[in-house]
């Protein structure tokens, strides 16, 4: 289960801005946020089944990856930290992207996909749920957008709240520069669980309880599991990148940057 929070093509400042929270079993095994070897992919990665929830590129493409809560799925499945490597690495447009996932969505558990390449201007969002209807393929429109483990933008207690947390610290900078370490003190680490009146009803209720929070830590048999890591992405106008992450390492936190600039990036209007 993650959170992930983000601006589109909406901010005089940032074209595109992400907050994300990616919760796991603490105890598997993951590498920080980097360059990956041979690849000009940066992101981290899973180190069991090689993929990742969150990843750009120095082409200015950007990928990011939410399961879906479900009651059951499918042991067999295919891996879904796949399919934003599988984006990054290729050159089709994000809608040409989405559309290639067609034929083979169901070989996956419930995904929540974001493909998105900042020169074109291009986002997409795509999902294979509910399973017995045809994949969602849908542009993201510019805006504020929220995207928790239902479909994006759906009304979750966490969705919401991280949505009025972030409206907020926006209203307080304007068009000004947002101080990104600083709204990730005030907004990712909040604890604040959902009433269970409002939790969807989809799996046992105390596990869903445990994860309506923005931040989760949830004791289980298999291990503690919750947030291990908070990330933001920062994309200015002229095209630098900064990808910060705040990550868990043998139970102590520890947090740094990668920066970057966007390769041939097509300037907008009013910038030289």
């Amino acid at each position: 289960m993650c959170i992930v929070l983000f601006l589109w093509q909406t901010h005089p400042l940032y074209p595109f801005l992400l907050l994300n929270n990616r919760d796991e079993y603490h105890n598997r095994p993951t590498k920080p946020v980097s360059w990956w070897e041979g690849s000009d992919i940066v992101g981290g990665r899973d180190e069991i089944a090689g993929g990742t929830w969150l990843a750009c590129s120095r082409k200015g493409r950007v990928a990011f990856l939410t399961n879906v809560l479900e009651l059951h799925t499918l042991p067999e499945a295919k891996s879904r930290g796949d399919l934003p490597v599988s984006f990054l690495k290729s050159a089709k447009h994000p809608k040409e992207f989405a559309e290639s996932l067609k034929t083979e969505a169901h070989c996956y558990n419930g995904f929540n996909l974001i493909v998105a390449d900042i020169s074109s201007k291009s986002m997409v969002y795509i999902s294979n749920k509910p399973k017995d209807q045809p994949i969602t393929i849908k542009e993201v429109s510019p805006g504020l957008h929220v995207l928790s483990n239902a479909k994006l933008d759906s009304a979750w207690h966490k969705a919401q709240r991280l949505e009025v947390g972030f409206k907020e610290q926006l209203a307080k900078y304007g068009e000004g520069e947002i101080p990104v370490k600083e709204v990730i003190q005030k907004l990712m680490k909040d604890k604040t669980k959902a009433d269970k009146s409002c939790l969807p009803n989809i799996c046992s209720l105390d596990w869903e309880f445990n994860l309506s929070s923005i931040f989760v830590e949830v004791k289980t048999p298999l291990g503690l599991y919750g947030t291990r890591s908070t990330a933001a992405v920062i994309v200015t106008s002229n095209g630098s990148v900064s990808f910060f992450e705040a990550y868990l390492e043998e139970g102590k936190w520890k947090e740094h940057v990668v920066d970057f600039h966007i390769q041939n990036l097509k300037l907008t209007e009013g910038h030289t």
